[in-house]
């Protein structure tokens, strides 16, 4: 929590720069405000929203909550406050809604496409640069796991490591004595000559890089018979159109970027009474 106020405070410090021009001149007394939805989708963002409006000192009363579907039209929030506040925290308000919400509803989108199958859709490391918490939250709300939130929660080695790596079995060994016991290893793989190198020599994952459908269902084979306790994540050419093509090859789970770094923001406005 300390860290969401951390970074709301540093989001109206910014719009406001050296102090709203309209802030002093503003009328007096107390107004009210609603947050309206103008697309439809996954709302996201309240968590973050609610302590932008303790930190401003406004009431904020929301009507949904993260997760809920929204329809055009629909409000989501009754604020008042003073007419300076809430002007000058307005903008950022709205955006931490509608960024979040944007992310939500591409998650969603990508999450029922395979509901029905088992197989877990994770978001990746492509997020905006000091937005990662924000984002992974996001995807969270509309049904995504997280994949890695940094390089310190999984020794993932992919085709730039393993360049630098001339024994990988040797190196895992090594790894396993320096990483924590919990710690799972994860190594990228492109063909399947490197999955079968990859699997003996340790790994607890196996990431499919860029392959096909067809070539992921005969890694899935070969696991299954000599080595069923590895987990096995597809990644690469994941969109909307082939995500639930890559879901049937057998895999534990999919990774795409794109839930997070294509997801286009919702649009919410806030209007006076």
């Amino acid at each position: 929590m300390i860290n969401i106020k951390k970074f709301v405070k540093n989001a109206i410090i910014e719009d406001n720069g050296r102090g709203d021009l309209f802030f002093d001149i503003a009328p007096k007394g107390r107004f009210k405000a609603k947050a309206i939805a103008k697309d439809d989708g996954i709302l996201a963002g309240i968590k973050y929203a609610k302590v932008l409006a303790r930190s401003e000192r406004f009431d904020c009363k929301f009507l949904k909550q993260d997760g809920d579907v929204l329809k055009k039209g629909d409000i989501i929030a009754h604020l008042e406050g003073k007419a300076s506040i809430l002007l000058s925290s307005e903008r950022t308000f709205l955006n931490l809604l509608q960024h979040a919400s944007g992310i939500a509803t591409m998650a969603n989108a990508y999450v029922k496409k395979i509901q029905d199958l088992d197989v877990v859709m994770l978001d990746t490391r492509k997020t905006r640069p000091q937005l990662r918490e924000f984002e992974k939250y996001a995807s969270r709300v509309g049904g995504a796991i997280n994949h890695r939130l940094g390089l310190d929660d999984c020794l993932m080695i992919k085709d730039t490591h393993l360049r630098t790596i001339d024994n990988l079995e040797d190196f895992i060994k090594k790894a396993r004595k320096r990483i924590s016991w919990v710690t799972k290893i994860e190594i990228e793989c492109e063909t399947f000559a490197q999955v079968q190198n990859a699997m003996s020599a340790g790994a607890d994952i196996i990431m499919c890089d860029n392959m096909k459908p067809e070539q992921i269902k005969e890694v899935i084979k070969y696991r299954n018979t000599k080595y069923s306790h590895i987990l096995v994540e597809a990644s690469g050419n994941i969109n909307l159109d082939t995500v639930r093509i890559y879901a049937q090859t057998g895999v534990d789970a999919l990774s795409s970027g794109s839930i997070i770094h294509q997801a286009t923001w919702l649009d919410f406005s806030m209007k006076f009474d």
